[in-house]
């Protein structure tokens, strides 16, 4: 199987970050999805393809600082913190 293109890879996981099982996590990793995805290399979008098979309630906890995020995620999960911007 060929290895999928970067342009193609970032695509599919933006589509994966918006359509999610809560809208909390639409929001939050929709705003990443815009601004970051296209920026990251083929390992940092590897760790995010991961990043999302995890479950939703599970990223809303690690984003939220409810619980900390899993040493492979950390510092995506804070990037990811950071990089939100709640509507007020």
């Amino acid at each position: 199987m060929a290895e999928e293109l970067h342009e193609h890879k970032v695509k599919r996981l933006h589509m994966r970050s918006i359509r999610r099982g809560i809208k909390e996590m639409d929001l939050i990793l929709t705003s990443y999805a815009t601004d970051v995805l296209p920026n990251l290399d083929d390992e940092a979008l590897t760790l995010y393809d991961a990043l999302l098979n995890e479950s939703d309630h599970d990223l809303y906890q690690w984003v939220t600082g409810q619980f900390p995020a899993p040493d492979p995620y950390a510092a995506m999960i804070d990037d990811i913190r950071t990089n939100f911007t709640p509507l007020v």
